[in-house]
């Protein structure tokens, strides 16, 4: 079934592209109108293409873990159903602290569907809702079945002997 599907939309997909190429923007009429509409193209892309100035959440469905070994920390949250009020906590927490998150080069991924089985998933067995640290080494650091404040996953991350690392490298007279 999903060769079939997959097969059709790689079809549609082209027709459908054809056609929003096909339909103009419409022309600023004036210079400043015109540098607006360069300004705003310009920061959608950079926040789209820069991970280091925001934090990227990801669907496991759609992603391998393994392109961001050695590049990224990654939180994984995951639960039964898009729905379930501990998954939308844990990714509202995270979002509040972006910034911080950023910081230390962290990355969300979540997955609320077990019925997709994503190699997150295979791997780490949750049996229903959790929140999991993986270092940029690619090990398990930290898992549990509930709820975290980003003030204590920023804790955990920074308890890392390569976050320590990079803490001394960025500022070397402060321990």
């Amino acid at each position: 079934m999903k060769p079939l599907v997959t097969i059709v939309f790689s079809l549609l997909f082209p027709i459908a592209l054809g056609a929003t190429e096909a339909t103009e923007a419409p022309q600023p009429e004036t210079a400043t109108d015109m540098a607006a509409q360069v300004e705003t193209e310009g920061d959608t892309e950079d926040a789209v293409l820069d991970p280091d100035s925001t934090l990227l959440f990801l669907d496991a469905r759609e992603v391998n873990v393994r392109d961001f070994i050695w590049e990224r920390r990654i939180i994984v949250v995951m639960a039964e159903t898009p729905d379930d009020p501990q998954f939308n906590r844990q990714l509202e927490a995270l979002r509040e602290r972006s910034d911080d998150f950023v910081e230390r080069d962290a990355i969300v991924i979540f997955d609320a569907h077990p019925a997709d089985r994503s190699a997150l998933r295979q791997v780490l067995r949750p049996r229903a809702f959790m929140t999991a640290i993986i270092d940029k080494d690619g090990e398990v650091k930290a898992r549990r079945p509930a709820v975290r404040s980003g003030r204590e996953l920023m804790a955990v991350i920074d308890r890392f002997p390569t976050r320590r690392q990079e803490m001394l490298e960025r500022r070397p007279s402060g321990r």
